[in-house]
């Protein structure tokens, strides 16, 4: 266990201290609510955090470039009311098409930020509290005070979420989900893998130091906030295929949710460190407690929200607790490690010497 350990790097640690968090809320919450570990649990976790799964990824991108997007949410609602707009008048559009549609719209959102964050150097938290109240009340105008319903919507698009592609005992892997988790596991591929892709955490880490390197660090922001967008609108397609019915307060609270999911989740709120798959576990993480808190009869619903900000705070702290910890033990290792091999390299040089 220990030599696994040393082989590890600081992240991969933190998403084994993250593991052992989502365990333990796991374990608290089979004690307090009966019958509270069963296939019912991980289908409804599974199907309400595919669209979180990919809000924080979206986020993640952001935060990583020492920025944030509070606007996630709006983008979100209008592309989930544009796109389900565009299917009811068009209800023979296949799903590549929308989803096309879908994530360029969110782009375009992205795009709009990025300028005004990147090339126009006005702090991301000021664009995009102001771009957040825009996107809105551009739904509101858009929608006219109508709303989609589920009734005009194509049969295919309604199935797709609960769609099963396969069962496993009572656990039951459907659509939404896996697509989801294939979007992170392919965008975490590409912040490990591609040069270009690391420029991200390389901005987040040193700005200044960046550009000297001769990387474009407006354009690189540029893009991570389209990215972001182009993720914000997938989202949007699947919050609309999963309730159907959509109205001007649709995606209403996801950028709070996003940002404490990367957070939760280990992704540095100063930018430069963080992975996609640690925001994930973070959904999963916030998601799981907000869900447990209503079948949790002690708590009542006016303290739910309440109880669900101490249980996030404590997953930070001992999340930051156990990755301190593990931290510290690779290191006194290492160390200890590395004084044996001097003592051994010192008694070589006496034997040497010895007559």
């Amino acid at each position: 266990m220990l030599r696994l350990m040393d082989r590890l790097n600081p992240q991969a640690l933190r998403i084994v201290a993250l593991l052992v968090v989502l365990a333990a809320v796991v374990a608290f919450f089979s004690l307090v609510v009966p019958n509270y570990l069963n296939g019912r649990l991980f289908n409804r976790i599974s199907s309400s955090v595919a669209i979180m799964a990919l809000v924080a990824t979206a986020q993640t991108l952001v935060i990583i470039t020492r920025n944030i997007d509070l606007s996630i949410g709006s983008t979100l609602g209008f592309v989930a009311f544009a796109t389900g707009s565009l299917v009811t008048n068009n209800p023979d559009l296949g799903p590549v098409v929308l989803v096309a549609y879908a994530m360029t719209l969110g782009a375009m959102f992205g795009a709009v930020n990025g300028v005004l964050v990147a090339y126009a150097r006005v702090p991301a938290i000021i664009v995009t509290l102001g771009t957040m109240a825009l996107f809105r009340s551009a739904l509101v105008e858009y929608s006219d005070s109508k709303s989609i319903s589920t009734a005009n919507l194509p049969e295919w698009l309604v199935a797709f979420p609960n769609m099963v592609l396969w069962e496993w005992g009572e656990l039951q892997f459907r659509a939404a989900f896996v697509a989801a988790v294939a979007v992170v596991l392919l965008v975490h591929v590409a912040l490990t893998r591609l040069r270009v892709a690391r420029r991200l955490y390389a901005i987040g880490s040193n700005p200044e130091a960046a550009e000297m390197a001769g990387i474009n660090t407006r354009l690189t922001v540029f893009v991570a906030f389209v990215l972001a967008g182009a993720l914000a609108g997938l989202a949007g397609f699947m919050f609309l295929a999963r309730f159907g019915t959509i109205t001007v307060v649709a995606g209403l609270g996801f950028e709070l949710k996003s940002v404490a999911a990367a957070v939760v989740g280990g992704v540095n709120i100063f930018g430069g460190s963080g992975t996609v798959i640690g925001a994930l576990i973070g959904a999963i993480l916030v998601d799981l407690i907000d869900t447990s808190l209503v079948r949790w009869a002690f708590v009542s619903e006016f303290w739910r929200e309440a109880v669900l900000g101490v249980l996030i705070l404590l997953s930070v702290a001992a999340d930051a607790l156990l990755m301190r910890r593990l931290i510290a033990a690779r290191q006194a290792r290492e160390h200890a490690k590395a004084e044996a091999r001097v003592q051994r390299e010192l008694d070589a040089q006496r034997g040497r010497a010895a007559p």
